[in-house]
């Protein structure tokens, strides 16, 4: 049974930092792109980082690139995303999604069909 459990989010300051995490279960992650989305009240789901199965290609969109980081560990079987410079905006429910196959990190953010989805784990950016 796949399993995608995110975990790290929290109440945050503006500019402050968050490091969150992605656990993978029944996976084999080698042949698995991940991304990250988030989803705000109002608001409609997006992709904020996404990285195919081979680190070749990593997406970012512009409202998140420069701040956001995604990076993978493949022994582990976790997906991270650091974030930086956090911002009021930044806030949602953060989802992990596993893509198999080869598909490109641009191709996992803006696709709207995913193999495998977490339940997500909220940020939320305050004063």
């Amino acid at each position: 049974q796949v399993q995608l459990v995110e975990s790290g989010g929290d109440l945050v300051q503006p500019g402050g930092s968050l490091s969150l995490s992605c656990d993978a279960s029944g996976l084999t992650v080698d042949d698995t792109g991940f991304g990250w989305f988030r989803q705000a009240p109002g608001k409609e789901r997006e992709g904020v980082a996404c990285i195919d199965s081979s680190e070749g290609s990593i997406y970012y969109p512009d409202a998140v690139k420069g701040r956001f980081t995604i990076s993978r560990d493949n022994a582990k079987k976790t997906v991270y995303l650091q974030m930086n410079s956090l911002k009021p905006e930044d806030t949602g429910l953060y989802y992990c999604v596993a893509d198999l196959g080869a598909a490109k990190g641009v191709e996992i953010c803006w696709g709207s069909s995913h193999n495998y989805w977490g339940r997500g784990t909220q940020v939320t950016v305050s004063s």
